[in-house]
């Protein structure tokens, strides 16, 4: 893959995780054009990028299911708020994880949290990969009621997740269907 189909490939990911607004997706896709393709209108060529992905991503979204993996996680998300878990949805990192911790008036029970390069694997690769921390910041490990309950509502959900390499793996795509 050449650096301008990488680019390309990241950028339709970007669209596809739903994660940003479209100004805010047109601005990080526009900036890391201009830095990485300087020989290319930036924002033009994010424009048509963007529409490109968006028109596809459309008649993609229209072959899939009556229900989707995407759909299946928001339910285990609400499953895991259920339960006293906190679900950050493309979070930026740990940090920005344990800010949330440390500003809550009261802590959760836990907290579960994926970045985006997680949602854009799951679009890709068919699997997300979902951090869970105690609410003192502590990571779930084996044998904790806290991961056996974010495992049992994963299940609840109708999908396969286990718990490898401290992090819980959860098998499904991010088919996010598309705003109008």
């Amino acid at each position: 893959m050449t650096p301008l189909e990488h680019t390309r490939a990241w950028a339709a990911d970007v669209v596809r995780s739903g994660l940003l607004s479209p100004a805010e997706a047109l601005s990080e896709i526009s900036g890391v054009i201009a830095v990485d393709h300087p020989d290319l209108p930036a924002d033009a060529t994010a424009l048509g990028w963007i529409a490109s992905v968006a028109d596809e991503w459309r008649l993609t979204a229209a072959t899939w299911p009556a229900v989707t993996d995407h759909d299946r996680l928001e339910n285990a998300f609400a499953g895991l708020g259920a339960r006293g878990i906190v679900v950050l949805q493309g979070c930026a990192d740990h940090w920005s994880a344990k800010a949330l911790l440390d500003d809550a008036s009261e802590r959760p029970r836990g907290i579960a949290w994926f970045t985006a390069s997680d949602v854009w694997h799951a679009i890709d690769a068919g699997m997300l990969e979902v951090n869970l921390w105690h609410g003192t910041t502590a990571n779930a490990a084996p044998g904790d009621a806290l991961l056996d309950e974010a495992i049992e509502a994963f299940a609840d959900a109708g999908l396969t997740a286990c718990f490898d390499e401290g992090r819980i793996e959860v098998a499904a795509h991010w088919q996010r269907r598309p705003l109008a």
